[in-house]
C-alpha cells in the first residue's frame, strides 16, 4: 500500500517505491499478491487513508486472500490497529518489515543484538496496541494493591532488556575502538552506499577474499567486514558496512551507531553507486542524509558509480559526461567486468599517498640500500646532498618511517595528514541531485 503525498513530486516515484517495497517483502518471505496507492495532501490521523480507500483495500485483501498488509510508510500505533480493525488483516509498516528483515539476515551476535534493541525500542510505544486485552483495570475499593497490569509489566520488561542491550553495546563499542587502536598509520576506506549497489562484490574484487558474501537481495550483509587489500604498490583497508535505504528506521541507525562509527574512522569514503538504476539519484541523497545524521558529511568522498557493465554504451557516455562537468571526484566502474576495478585501484593509490605525511629523511649518501626501499616503499618528492648528507622528503607511511629509523636515518615529519572532520575541498563536490 502506497500513499504518496500530492506535493514534493511523490507521485512521479511511488511506482519505484512500490517495486522496493516488494523487493523487501520478497527478502522478508512473502509472496506479493497485489498493490493499491492513494494520492494525499496529509495522512488521516486515524487511518492513514480515507474512509473509502480502507474499504477498497479490504475488498483487495479478500479477493486476493491476503494474510497481510504492507504500508510503504510508517503508521503510528492507533493507525496500525485502526487499519486491523477495519480490515481484519494483520498490517505492518515499512520501518516494521524492515526490521524483520535485518533479524532475519542477523547472523553475528552483535547484530542480533543491535536488531533486538532496535525492535524493542520500535514495539515500546505499540504496547498498548498489542496487550489492550489482557489489561486489568484497578479501581475502586478492594481493588488497590500492589499489583500492576500487563501492559505495565511488559512495558517494565522491555524498558530492562533496552538497558542491558544498550550496556552489552557499550563493551562491544570499546572492544571496536581498540581494533581501530591497532590499525592506526593504516590508510582506511569505508565502502557506504544504497542497499545492493554492489558495496560487497567490490569489496570482495579488490581483496581478493572469496569468503565475503555476496547475493543479489536487499540488506545482504549487516555486519561491517575489513579486508586488507593490496592496489598497485599500496596497502589498503576496506571496510564493508551495511546499506542504506530510504526511510531507514531511526531506531536501526541509532542501534547500529556503533558498527557505522567505522564510517568516521576512515580516511576516505567510497559512495557506491548503482549506476544503472533509473533512480540513482535519489539513493544518492538518502545515503548523503543518513551520513549527515551520524556526523560523517565531513569525510573526503570518492563517488563510485558502479555496475556500468549492465548500461548501454549510450547511457555510459552520458554518466561520463555529467560527471566530468559536475564532480571530479568519481570513477565509473564494474565489479563484475575484467578490469573494471582498474580507475578505483588508480583512485585509491593517489588517495592513499596523497594521506601519508611528508617527511625528510636524513641519511649517509653512500646508504644506497635505504635509498632504494624509500624509492620502493615510499613516494619521493624531491632530494639535494650537503657534504656528506641526503636529505629526501617524502611521502610514507609510519611502518617505514620505523623501518628507516630502526636503520639509523633521521625521519622527521615535516606534514601530515589532513584532520579527519576537516571541511571538503571545493574540489571535492560531489553530483547534486536534479530534484
Amino acid at each position: 500500500m502506497g500513499a504518496p503525498r500530492k506535493r514534493g513530486g511523490q507521485k512521479l516515484s511511488v511506482d519505484d517505491h512500490l517495486r522496493e517495497l516488494a523487493e523487501l517483502a520478497d527478502t522478508a518471505g512473502a509472496t506479493v499478491v497485489g498493490e493499491l496507492t492513494q494520492q494525499i495532501d496529509r495522512p488521516h490521523p486515524g487511518t492513514y487513508l480515507g474512509s473509502g480507500k480502507i474499504e477498497e483495500l479490504a475488498d483487495l485483501a479478500r479477493e486476493s486472500q491476503a494474510s497481510l498488509i504492507i504500508f510503504d510508510d510508517e503508521l503510528s500505533p492507533s493507525q496500525g490497529k485502526n487499519i486491523e480493525d477495519a480490515v481484519g488483516k494483520r498490517v505492518v509498516d515499512r520501518a516494521e518489515l524492515i526490521l524483520d528483515i535485518f533479524a532475519l539476515r542477523a547472523r553475528t551476535s552483535e547484530a542480533k543484538m543491535q536488531v533486538e534493541l532496535a525492535q524493542l525500542e520500535y514495539m515500546l510505544p505499540r504496547l498498548t496496541r498489542m496487550w489492550t486485552h489482557l489489561e486489568r483495570y484497578r479501581a475502586g475499593i478492594g481493588m488497590r494493591g500492589p499489583g500492576e497490569t500487563q501492559l505495565e509489566t511488559d512495558r517494565r520488561l522491555v524498558n530492562h532488556r533496552i538497558k542491558i542491550l544498550k550496556e552489552r553495546l557499550k563493551d562491544v563499542e570499546r572492544a571496536r575502538e581498540v581494533q581501530r587502536a591497532s590499525r592506526q598509520g593504516e590508510f582506511k576506506a569505508s565502502l557506504v552506499g544504497y542497499t545492493n549497489a554492489g558495496k560487497s562484490s567490490i569489496l570482495r574484487a579488490l581483496s581478493a577474499a572469496p569468503e565475503v558474501h555476496v547475493e543479489d537481495r536487499l540488506f545482504a550483509t549487516l555486519d561491517p567486514l575489513t579486508r586488507e587489500a593490496e592496489v598497485g604498490d599500496t596497502r589498503v583497508l576496506l571496510t564493508d558496512t551495511v546499506g542504506f535505504i530510504r526511510k531507514l528506521p531511526h531506531h536501526l541507525v541509532a542501534s547500529f551507531r556503533a558498527t557505522l562509527e567505522e564510517v568516521n574512522e576512515a580516511d576516505l569514503l567510497l559512495h557506491v553507486i548503482d549506476a544503472s538504476h533509473e533512480h540513482w539519484e535519489e539513493h544518492k541523497v538518502v545515503v548523503d542524509g543518513v551520513l549527515a545524521e551520524l556526523g560523517a558529511n565531513d569525510r573526503p568522498v570518492l563517488l563510485v558509480f558502479n555496475k556500468i557493465d549492465q548500461m548501454d554504451e549510450d547511457r555510459v557516455f552520458a554518466l561520463q559526461e555529467r560527471v566530468r562537468e559536475r564532480a571530479s571526484n568519481a570513477v565509473l566502474v564494474s565489479a563484475v567486468a575484467e578490469g573494471g576495478l582498474e580507475p578505483l585501484r588508480r583512485a585509491l593509490v593517489t588517495a592513499s599517498r596523497e594521506g601519508r605525511p611528508v617527511t625528510e629523511v636524513e641519511m649517509s649518501v653512500t646508504d644506497g640500500r635505504l635509498l632504494a626501499e624509500l624509492h620502493r616503499e615510499g613516494e619521493v618528492i624531491g632530494q639535494r646532498t650537503e657534504d656528506d648528507r641526503l636529505f629526501v622528503r617524502a611521502r610514507m607511511d609510519e611502518a617505514l618511517a620505523g623501518r628507516l629509523r630502526h636503520a639509523g636515518a633521521t625521519v622527521t615529519v615535516i606534514e601530515r595528514r589532513p584532520e579527519k572532520g576537516r571541511p571538503r575541498r571545493a574540489d571535492e563536490s560531489t553530483l547534486e541531485s536534479d530534484g
